[in-house]
């Protein structure tokens, strides 16, 4: 299954077009590899999802559901 499609059938991010401009900047990782909208995820696969103020990573289950594996806040630098 698709990258994109995954985030947004598990409510990670809740439309496609936002995951794939997500997964377009950088902000999304498959295995600790930066991913494609068109990266393949398979069961037991760690996703990492960048968000403005924390890291969610996740693991792929089986029928492509996800398990939240760690959440953590991030500070973000002040200007």
């Amino acid at each position: 299954m698709r990258i994109d499609k995954f985030l947004k059938m598990n409510g990670i991010i809740k439309r496609r077009v936002v995951a794939k401009q997500a997964i377009e900047k950088g902000y999304v990782f498959r295995n600790k590899i930066r991913a494609k909208p068109s990266s393949e995820v398979e069961p037991g696969d760690l996703v990492s999802v960048r968000f403005f103020n924390r890291v969610l990573v996740v693991r792929v289950k089986e029928g492509f559901e996800s398990e939240i594996v760690e959440e953590t806040r991030v500070e973000s630098p002040r200007s």
